[in-house]
This record gives structure tokens, sequence and C-alpha cells, in this order.
């Protein structure tokens, strides 16, 4: 069974909304990996071992990007199999966070987007 250990939250102004989550919620935000092609902020939604997960905030990249949940699993290349045999669509081929893991994106059969993320530190 897959949990859900992340979320992401498209911006169209990711400042704008990391000056808004701050005030509004407490989130604190951590530019993670430079200046890369696409600029991601690291969500802290509360203090390490208490209920919840943290996230992450991304220039919005389509019109109608709406915020997106992430499960966890064993295996990327298993699991992208269970969910084309159930009836995913896949948007986003298997990634590579550089020392942190990979991610895939695909469609449910209701045209929600979601993503599936194997921890691994060696990826490259």
């Amino acid at each position: 069974m897959a949990r859900i250990v992340h979320f992401e939250v498209p911006a169209d102004n990711p400042e704008r909304a990391q000056k808004f989550y701050a005030q509004a919620l407490g989130w604190e935000f951590t530019k993670f990996g430079g200046d890369g092609p696409v600029p991601y902020w690291f969500v802290k939604t509360g203090a390490t071992g208490s209920p919840g997960i943290d996230g992450g905030l991304l220039q919005r990249g389509a019109p109608g990007q709406g915020p997106m949940v992430i499960a966890g699993v064993a295996s990327i290349d298993q699991s992208i199999e269970q969910v084309r045999k159930a009836g995913g669509t896949q948007v986003v081929q298997k990634m590579p966070i550089p020392g942190v893991g990979y991610a895939a994106y695909f469609l449910d059969t209701e045209g929600n987007c979601f993503g599936i993320f194997q921890d691994d530190a060696d990826a490259k």
C-alpha cells in the first residue's frame, strides 16, 4: 500500500505564494537545487516527527495545473507498471531527483494528476 509522502503546489508567482503560505499557515520554504531548469522550493509544514507531510512549491507549468499528491513506493519501475495496468496514463517519465530518489507522474482514470516516488540517495 502506497502512502502519500509529499505534495506539490504550483504557483504563477512562487514568491507571492511563499509569502501567502508563510503568513497564512506558517510554512517555511527552502530553495532546492540552485538555479535548475525548474525552480523548486521544499515546504516545511510542521515540526519533524509531528503528524503530517511536507511538500514542494514550483512554478505552474500549464494553465489549470493544480496541487498534486505524491505516493511513496518501494519500486518505481514495478509501480509504473501497476499504474499502467490499472488504467493510468503516464504523463512524465521516470526521472531522477539527484541525491533524493526517482519520480514519475500520471493521470488516473478520472483525469487527476498524481505522482509516485521512490527514495534513493544514489539517484543521478
